[in-house]
């Protein structure tokens, strides 16, 4: 009998598991560059044998059943990765790991959430170029049957930012992808590290180069900066620069322009007469809400309480 060829998802595009799953995301980014995530809420289901066009990694959330404070239910169920089955214990946090265009399908014994956080190949070569040997570079499949924090902390911002998008979205999720990347590469890779390079780029954010990178955030403040840019004037990766610069200034990129917009909304809210909306427009933040809750975080008071001081 000729086998039915088997499914894709690609989730570059809109509800791309919508036709396998009894039900649609609940969650769903749009417009991420070389990032997709998704958060599902299912019935006890099977999935039909399919492929991913990006690697992906599925995460496994609290039941709904014990959010609602009934009696714990074990979520288990079976899954096949490259035609080897393996039962699963699918614990809170617990992290699987679906290369791209591998064949996979698994099954669930009970109700369900989890997330599922996938990346673009392509941003895995460009950053693995720097510190890794070979043109393919190759992730290591894994089952949902231990934690990794990391991934797990990363899906979880990015929830955090899906759900309430805050100031500086573009940039915090540039660093997270660029981190994501460097972990899968070190810790899921089949591929052997080059010998260590990082000695010779110590010095590759001199003085001069850290002005001009400093100089472009301060005269860019009102735009959503991204990393990308950032480490093109640098003239060095996305990941050489996020350690560069963390390494000189002792925070990241995104908490430096934070800091940035924090200092010159002060300034406009003791010097000038604009309005609180119009300052929070001028230094970058998306609204006056957005402006009031980092004063808030950073300074222990809102831009009124400022004034009034």
């Amino acid at each position: 009998m000729p086998t039915q060829p088997t499914s894709v998802i690609d989730y570059r595009k809109a509800n791309a598991a919508n036709h396998l799953l009894p039900k649609p995301s609940i969650l769903s980014s749009s417009g991420w560059s070389d990032l997709h995530l998704e958060l599902f809420q299912q019935p006890e289901f099977e999935i039909a044998e399919h492929q991913h066009t990006l690697h992906v990694m599925a995460c496994g959330l609290p039941n709904l059943i014990e959010e609602s404070g009934q009696n714990r239910q074990v979520i288990s169920g079976e899954r096949w990765l490259d035609g080897k089955l393996k039962q699963e214990r699918r614990g809170t946090g617990d992290i699987a790991i679906i290369p791209a265009t591998m064949s996979h399908r698994c099954n669930w014994n009970t109700t369900v959430q989890f997330m599922v956080l996938a990346i673009e190949p392509i941003l895995l070569q460009q950053v693995g170029q720097d510190f890794l040997n070979g043109d393919r570079i190759e992730l290591v499949p894994h089952f949902m049957s231990q934690q990794d924090g990391l991934i797990q902390g990363i899906i979880s911002t990015l929830r955090d930012e899906l759900e309430f998008g805050k100031v500086g979205g573009n940039l915090l999720i540039d660093s997270l992808k660029t981190t994501l990347a460097i972990h899968l590469l070190r810790n899921y890779c089949t591929t052997q590290p080059k010998p260590s390079n990082y000695a010779n780029c110590a010095n590759g954010l001199s003085q001069f180069t850290l002005q001009q990178v400093t100089e472009y955030i301060h005269e860019h403040l009102h735009q959503d900066l991204k990393l990308i840019e950032l480490s093109a004037i640098a003239q060095l990766s996305p990941y050489y620069f996020l350690r560069l610069f963390k390494q000189r200034l002792g925070i990241t990129p995104h908490q430096y322009i934070l800091q940035c917009r924090i200092e010159k909304a002060k300034h406009l809210l003791q010097q000038t007469q604009l309005s609180i909306a119009d300052i929070a427009l001028q230094t970058g933040f998306s609204d006056q809400s957005h402006m009031t809750r980092c004063f808030k975080q950073k300074l222990g008071m809102t831009p009124k309480q400022l004034l009034q001081a």
